[in-house]
């Protein structure tokens, strides 16, 4: 494997973020590679329809270096100078060297791979992260502001250091306690804990679940409707609430299922976490490679054009490079120009690579557009490599880590592959399916004697389709589901 070929399936493999990073790089090391100015080299997205079950190629138009991918045929077209050896879509070999243009005017009048714009130089590599306030970040403003001795001071910034990211006291009070030396009762410790679980969010440094719900309860006007049974019931009665023992409740606090079902509506609307409430970690951005619309009734695949900044030979340096000249300042030019060139081919080899492989996806998902999941096929990295002609590990790349936007949303790539089961029709039925199956089931079951997972199997088999009891249990954890008997309410 030459380094060449090396480099095309290492970019292949990148995020989009990480091409970001990988192209600025190549910018700041290698003199002639520039970018293109708006309105300079640019070209139309590649997009691939799908009318009526035949995929279609189409190229809106522009450079010479842009390939435009087939669709399930797997076909390539590329239109390169004529010097220069073309490649397929990581497929075939990739020559040692390619030769040096003198005139590179004429053959290079364009060329921009990637996105188009003024805009690409800035906003993509620019940073979009913000500075992020922690939940202990936040409780320590709040000390600040408090008033303080030294010594209650040290012991609340040891407490603010023993919280979770929900919020909850993660040591004994009794570890703090001993930590803070001779002088210092376990009361005092306990009174500055006091004080901090007054600080916000409503509930913080709780010890327990109880303890939580207790100090946000606390905290709500006396006049709010219930809330003493709603103390009561937390203080209590808390495991019965738990294991959704509606019987048992009604009996002890004598409320009748009406009152109760207030009761348990004022404790839902706490935080049994309130730590999440405060933002905690890094923003992450989404850059969709792959554009899915319908347009006049068809599907239209295109790559996003604004994921990449589009590059160019520098035609100032090119034009100083001459064939016999043997100096250092010319093999120093001639090998930066040859790096340049493998690394747009590259570019070049991924974005077709990647159109061809979500060209398929969307051809054979074309139900889960229309529909939704529950219309998802089941789909295998087999299946895609032999349409394609490429190697699973090929697919494998080309789908981790790279997005498709979709008028359902945003979905990676490796969402649209899924196993599957048979159906009582001899036919094949995907996970996914299932699972939105599932979760449809669930919402529509009555509250009051919601749906066991047999019963799901059951019903899953009256429509044809086989699964056991088991996999059904599996994918309604997948789904973060709980149980039959944890999804009881009483109306």
């Amino acid at each position: 494997m030459t380094p060449q070929l090396q480099q095309a399936i290492r970019l292949l493999q990148l995020s989009t973020l990480e091409l970001q990073t990988e192209v600025q790089q190549a910018l700041e090391s290698n003199p002639l590679l520039e970018l293109a100015e708006e309105g300079e080299g640019e070209a139309g997205a590649d997009v691939v329809d799908f009318p009526s079950g035949e995929a279609k190629t189409e190229s809106l138009g522009g450079d010479d270096d842009m390939a435009a991918a087939g669709g399930a045929g797997g076909e390539s077209v590329m239109s390169a100078s004529d010097d220069e050896a073309a490649t397929g879509s990581m497929s075939g070999d990739i020559p040692e060297e390619l030769p040096v243009d003198t005139n590179w005017e004429d053959v290079y009048d364009s060329g921009g791979l990637g996105a188009t714009g003024a805009e690409a130089d800035t906003r993509v590599f620019e940073s979009q992260d913000s500075p992020v306030e922690s939940l202990r970040d936040h409780l320590a403003w709040q000390l600040d502001l408090t008033p303080f001795s030294d010594t209650d001071r040290a012991i609340a910034a040891a407490i603010i250091d023993a919280i979770d990211d929900d919020g909850y006291l993660s040591v004994p009070l009794e570890e703090i306690h001993n930590g803070q030396g001779e002088g210092v009762e376990l009361d005092e410790v306990a009174a500055v804990l006091h004080r901090i679980q007054n600080f916000d969010p409503p509930g913080v440094a709780a010890r327990d679940l109880r303890e939580c719900l207790m100090i946000q309860l606390q905290q709500l006007p006396v006049e709010t409707p219930m809330l003493a049974e709603a103390k009561r019931l937390v203080d209590e009665h808390l495991p019965l609430l738990g294991s959704r023992d509606y019987a048992q409740l009604t009996r002890r606090l004598k409320l009748d299922e009406k009152a109760l079902q207030a009761v348990i509506d004022l404790i839902q609307t706490l935080n049994p976490r309130p730590g999440s409430s405060v933002a905690a970690g890094q923003a992450e951005y989404i850059v969709p490679d792959v554009i899915v619309r319908k347009r006049n009734g068809a599907w239209r695949v295109e790559l996003n054009e604004e994921s990449v900044p589009r590059l160019r030979i520098n035609r100032q340096y090119a034009g100083l490079i001459r064939r016999a000249d043997s100096s250092s300042d010319n093999t120093y030019l001639k090998g930066q120009l040859q790096e340049a060139r493998w690394f747009l081919k590259s570019l070049q080899s991924r974005h077709e690579t990647l159109l061809k492989v979500a060209s398929c996806i969307v051809e054979r998902q074309r139900g889960f557009l229309e529909h939704g999941e529950e219309a998802m096929k089941a789909l295998v990295l087999h299946d895609v490599a032999e349409v394609v002609g490429m190697h699973e590990s090929t697919i494998s790349r080309v789908t981790t880590k790279k997005y498709m936007w979709t008028p359902r949303g945003i979905f990676e790539l490796k969402y649209f592959f899924s196993s599957h089961v048979s159906t009582a029709a001899g036919g094949e039925c995907s996970s996914t399916a299932i699972r939105a199956l599932i979760k449809k089931l669930v919402a529509a079951e009555n509250r009051r004697k919601p749906l066991s997972d047999s019963k799901i199997a059951a019903i899953l088999c009256e429509q044809g389709i086989n699964v056991a009891r088991r996999t059904v249990a599996k994918y309604r954890e997948a789904l973060a589901i709980p149980p039959s008997n944890e999804r009881k309410q009483l109306t």
